[in-house]
């Protein structure tokens, strides 16, 4: 009977699994190993696995990598599995969509009463979109370990629901190795509906809430978190002002409506349901833990308008990516069930949903980036590839690279992932690691003067930031008048000294 009941249950989530990942990955315009946060995840575990990589940039890599364990994780994962890493990197990003799909049915059985609705909720977030002036996206076309700690607090949202108790803490331990920001706010949602679910727990929940503070102020005052109450000066706020998405207050009125209209929807949705006594167990607790985070956003503003380091570097904006999705599991139930569901609404509504994802996904795919593979588990072959490739296995690891500030947004990889070796700036990664330490901010302005102020592609110019900065190579799609090391198609290496 178990064996039975627990078949039933696999079924349609074996069945939802390869086209759910298909349509994920084409609204996501394709996987691509290397690309946009890869920037910093890669070289982060390269560290680990190749302790003589990142000489140079390893106070930069280590602003951010110290804050959390997926380096430790996924490293320890290549040693064990002995993958390489855009293999083992490419089975995570699977793993993490079928971990969010399993999490998005189960949630889903939970509050439907239509055994299609949960399939049109896991359809309707194959949508891909921004989560406005947030900096996250609901999906990554590469692995992110803010999908996967996503999927382990969605999943953890469907366990509560469950009475599945004893699951909620592991499954939010497994988010924290992977991302403790995103971890954060789903254990703030889930802390308050369990407040408002289970009041013999409040006694206990006290205490606990007393030990965490505790915790949390040691931790800022003497731990690792220690010296971020100060406000950021002037100089350093300058390198991270390009950042939007760290300062709400300067939002426009079009990014506030989009991010607040979620909430009531759900509570207009949440109220419908109890008004006709569709509601399930500590379903009501849930969306009152969820409105807990619009509490905290409010109580955190404040802080971030006075460029608290700490406000700034947990960039709480990102909660609005829990409210999005919650507001998303009760618009697919007002659309595909309603108050008097019907099995041609339910249906209606998810061909509706399959047409939007594989139409937009088929546009992506064959008209915005027709000539981008669906799924790049390694670099793309071309003459980066090449130029890269050569670089990691003919230069020493301690090499210094000069290359295009921003190189990694028109190759589609940086330096540091490609090749594996310190580059003098990657500007759009480099200006993010920046709110985390001010050394490392004061190091980045430094080198967009000198950017600023010699044309690295020129030979005085690229000599002049070899000398200032100790640098081997230049990395260049032009031919310059240097010593050439190097040639692949339109691009060219050149020695600087």
């Amino acid at each position: 009977m178990r064996v039975e009941k627990s078949l039933r249950a696999f079924l349609p989530f074996a069945f939802c699994l390869p086209p759910f990942i298909i349509l994920a990955t084409l609204n996501s315009a394709g996987y691509r190993y290397g690309a946009s946060d890869q920037a910093f995840y890669v070289p982060s575990v390269i560290q680990h696995l190749r302790p003589v990589a990142f000489p140079r940039d390893a106070p930069l890599l280590d602003a951010q990598a110290h804050l959390t364990t997926m380096d430790e994780c996924v490293a320890a994962l290549a040693r064990v599995t002995r993958l390489p890493l855009p293999s083992l990197l490419f089975a995570l990003y699977l793993a993490s969509l079928a971990l969010l799909l399993f999490a998005a049915l189960r949630l889903g059985a939970v509050l439907y009463r239509s055994p299609w609705t949960p399939v049109a909720l896991a359809v309707a977030l194959t949508l891909r979109h921004a989560v406005a002036k947030t900096g996250a996206n609901t999906l990554e076309g590469y692995f992110h370990p803010r999908i996967t700690a996503f999927a382990f607090g969605l999943l953890a949202v469907a366990m509560f629901l469950e009475r599945r108790d004893r699951l909620v803490p592991l499954l939010l331990l497994g988010a924290a190795l992977m991302h403790p920001t995103t971890t954060l706010w789903f254990g703030i949602w889930l802390a308050g509906a369990a407040w408002m679910a289970q009041p013999a727990w409040r006694r206990p929940m006290l205490y606990g809430a007393a030990a965490v503070a505790a915790f949390a102020i040691w931790v800022v005052w003497a731990g690792p978190l220690a010296g971020r109450l100060t406000r950021m000066d002037p100089e350093w706020f300058a390198v991270i002002e390009s950042k939007d998405y760290l300062f709400p207050l300067d939002w426009p009125a079009n990014v506030w409506l989009t991010n607040l209209i979620a909430i009531p929807a759900i509570v207009v949705f949440w109220r419908r349901r109890a008004a006709h006594g569709l509601t399930v167990a500590r379903e009501s607790a849930m969306v009152l833990g969820a409105l807990l985070l619009v509490v905290v956003f409010a109580c955190w503003l404040p802080f971030d308008a006075a460029h608290v380091a700490l406000a700034i570097q947990l960039q709480t904006s990102r909660l609005f990516w829990m409210l999005d999705v919650l507001g998303t599991v009760y618009l697919v139930w007002a659309l595909a069930e309603g108050t008097v569901p019907s099995r041609v609404r339910t249906a209606v509504v998810l061909a509706l949903l399959l047409v939007a994802s594989t139409g937009r996904g088929l546009y992506n795919r064959f008209v915005q980036f027709p000539n981008r593979p669906m799924f790049s588990v390694e670099l793309e072959d071309g003459d980066w590839k090449t130029a890269m490739t050569w670089a990691r296995q003919a230069t020493p690891p301690s090499s210094g690279w000069l290359a295009d500030p921003f190189h990694a947004a028109w190759y589609g990889s940086s330096v540091r992932v490609a090749a594996e070796r310190d580059v003098l700036q990657e500007e759009i990664k480099d200006a993010a690691i920046a709110m985390y330490d001010r050394s490392v901010a004061m190091r980045v302005a430094d080198r967009q003067r000198a950017l600023a102020a010699l044309k690295w592609d020129t030979p005085e110019g690229a000599r002049a930031l070899a000398r200032r900065y100790d640098l081997d190579y230049l990395v260049v799609n032009h031919p310059v008048a240097l010593p050439e090391a190097f040639h692949a198609g339109t691009l060219f290496i050149y020695r600087l000294r």
